[in-house]
């Protein structure tokens, strides 16, 4: 399985942006798709993911109040969607897979597939 981020760029505070992870694949259900980000000098975090088959979304804690996670399987497509988008927002942002399960997991280990990355930068 294949992941392709897009989506990143330079974002004023306060903007919204949506990231997308286009997986190669015609059956998005067979799998878990997380995101991921890593801020410079930090290690990289998880921010949200959603099952496969049950479409169930999870957030971290940080990410639950202006996060969105959601998917268009015709497009085998995951979307990444940030509001009020704040500088500690700046990383490179990755998607993920794992094969699916009923909720997935806010836990990088599990993961299988990981994408390139896009980067998002949010000037203070």
């Amino acid at each position: 399985l294949q992941l392709v981020e897009s989506g990143g760029g330079l974002v004023q505070p306060g903007g919204t942006l949506r990231l997308a992870c286009a997986a190669s694949t015609q059956n998005l259900d067979d799998y878990d798709i997380g995101w991921f980000r890593r801020a410079p000098g930090k290690e990289r975090e998880v921010v949200s993911c959603i099952a496969g088959r049950t479409r169930n979304p999870s957030y971290s804690d940080s990410a639950r109040e202006r996060f969105t996670i959601f998917r268009n399987a015709a497009e085998s497509t995951v979307y990444l969607e940030v509001n009020n988008l704040k500088p500690e927002d700046t990383a490179v942002y990755y998607c993920a897979a794992s094969p699916w399960t009923s909720w997935c997991a806010l836990n990088e280990s599990w993961y299988i597939y990981w994408g390139q990355g896009t980067q998002v930068t949010v000037p203070s």
